[in-house]
């Protein structure tokens, strides 16, 4: 009988990964993605780590991203802090301008703005957080990507500003029934062994959905998925993903 699966059109998918982080052997996982997040200051890098990762992107033909956050390293940008909007609106300015200045001396371009830890959580409900975030990240509403939770109200309220949005996913965590993720004091907030995080990835790209913590499967759909660079079954995780979607026919999409 003729295998059909071989037979169709290659389908794409984007796989991103924060980096820049220093996590140990982080250049392994490079060759396994298609978009990464860097570190620009805020919860974890400087500039020779920011440079030392656009090169590695470039090497790998990996779209480049910036991954601002809470101006927080003692925390790894993991706790929700209350700001003046135009403090934080500096420090997101100032961590993006950074690693910007970096991508263009070296001939690439800023794909996509995707914040971390807190802020990205806390922007999925605080609507005057929205209005401070988006109003600093003006200047790249044409050109760049901004990659969100999907639903999330930064989403919603970027794509009504006229923000090009890419939904994300993430296919190394749990989800509650709201589609907010488990937290990571939870013991099950992670999913780290392979065979799991691909069946998860597999019923969000196939049947728009996600299992939830619960059991129910709710609706989810994903432009772009993440694996957390500090999860410990990171680089496992993505060479088994990498090998499963090949026979899966579909393709990692470089840049």
């Amino acid at each position: 009988m003729l295998n059909l699966q071989y037979h169709l059109k290659p389908t794409y998918i984007d796989i991103n990964c924060d980096a820049g982080e220093g996590i140990e052997n982080e250049e392994a996982l490079f060759p396994h993605i298609s978009s990464c997040n860097i570190a620009c200051g805020g919860h974890a890098g400087d500039r020779m780590s920011m440079e030392q990762t656009v090169q590695w992107a470039q090497r790998y033909r990996v779209r480049i991203g910036a991954h601002p956050s809470y101006p927080d390293k003692v925390n790894f940008g993991r706790k929700s802090l209350s700001m003046d909007p135009n403090e934080l609106t500096a420090a997101l300015t100032g961590q993006i301008n950074g690693l910007e200045n970096i991508i263009k001396n070296r001939g690439a371009v800023l794909h996509h703005i995707k914040p971390h830890g807190a802020l990205y959580n806390d922007l999925a409900k605080d609507g005057k957080l929205v209005a401070t975030v988006l109003n600093a990240l003006l200047p790249y509403r044409k050109s760049t990507y901004i990659y969100a939770a999907y639903g999330s109200l930064f989403g919603m309220k970027a794509i009504n500003s006229g923000f090009k949005v890419k939904w994300e996913a993430f296919l190394d965590r749990n989800y509650n029934d709201d589609l907010t993720l488990v937290s990571r004091t939870h013991e099950n907030a992670l999913i780290q062994q392979p065979e799991k995080v691909f069946q998860h990835m597999l019923a969000m790209y196939h049947r728009k959905k996600v299992k939830t913590v619960t059991g129910m499967e709710i609706d989810m759909l994903a432009d772009t998925y993440c694996v957390h660079g500090d999860t410990p079954a990171a680089l496992p995780i993505m060479t088994y993903m990498e090998k499963e979607l090949k026979r899966n026919n579909i393709t990692i999409a470089k840049a």
